[in-house]
């Protein structure tokens, strides 16, 4: 059921799934459990991520909450061009503030391409010493670098939106944000200066345990991206997947969704 987080100004769409089953077994065994944040994709919102956090919520149950950053889906509209930092300012100020307004207090992120960098730049970040409540990390087709393939997809993407039928496809999902959500993403990533964009400083600083997955088919970026997380990164499983592409929940979601199950009851127990 979509509702709605007011930020100051902002108006943000959110979405929670629960388990109802387990909640009306052991509501308190429930409460004890960290919710699944999750960090949509560039293109992304609430939405798009289907009935996957719901699948999710079910078989760990866990409660789910999947929101829409501004100017995506349902939320309020956002202000363009973003800057170069828009993916530090969504980790470091918008979603803090998204968990603490949530009153979240144990929690797991689970983030797609550019939600999964905004993941990763939180988890390395000084603002896990004041919330605490971080308990792991799931990227899925994390950027941690901009490649020249990344770049050469973007570029296709615009020629689709303008010229062919993408525009059509995400207005079902973003309606009047559609423009803005499509633009916001494809200008900054096309600006010459995101080249030199690298978040491979905040790997080293991620403390919890990490899951990371990448399609080995991914248009959108090479091996090397996950293979500098996991270098980066002390406590951390890889999986590199066939026959995936850029969106792993959608081109396998059954194996997504086990190794996502398998990884989250291990920090559940505390193994």
């Amino acid at each position: 059921m979509t509702k709605f987080l007011q930020l100051d100004s902002q108006k943000i769409e959110i979405q929670w799934h629960q388990n109802v089953l387990n909640e009306q077994k052991n509501q308190n065994s429930s409460k004890n459990l960290p919710a699944l944040i999750f960090l949509h994709e560039g293109l992304g919102c609430a939405g798009m991520w289907k009935d996957f956090p719901a699948r999710l919520s079910q078989k760990t149950h866990c409660p789910a909450l999947v929101f829409s950053r501004s100017g995506y889906g349902k939320s309020d509209p956002s202000s363009l061009p973003w800057k170069i930092n828009f993916m530090h300012v969504q980790a470091l100020k918008i979603l803090p503030e998204i968990i603490k307004k949530a009153q979240i207090k144990d929690y797991i992120l689970i983030g797609h391409s550019d939600g999964a960098s905004i993941g990763i730049i939180f988890s390395g970040s000084p603002y896990i010493k004041e919330l605490k409540g971080l308990k792991g990390l799931i990227t899925e087709a994390a950027h941690v670098f901009c490649e020249q393939i990344t770049v050469e997809c973007i570029q296709q993407a615009k020629i689709n939106y303008e010229n062919h039928n993408l525009k059509q496809g995400l207005e079902k999902y973003h309606g009047k944000n559609t423009d803005n959500a499509f633009y916001g993403w494809n200008d900054i990533w096309l600006n010459p200066k995101f080249m030199q964009w690298n978040i491979e400083k905040y790997l080293n600083k991620i403390k919890v345990p990490m899951l990371a997955i990448q399609g080995k088919d991914d248009q959108y970026g090479t091996k090397k991206q996950i293979a500098s997380i996991k270098y980066h990164v002390n406590n951390i499983k890889t999986h590199l997947l066939d026959n995936c592409r850029h969106s792993p929940h959608n081109d396998q979601p059954d194996i997504v969704l086990n190794l996502m199950d398998q990884f989250i009851h291990k920090i559940i127990k505390g193994k």
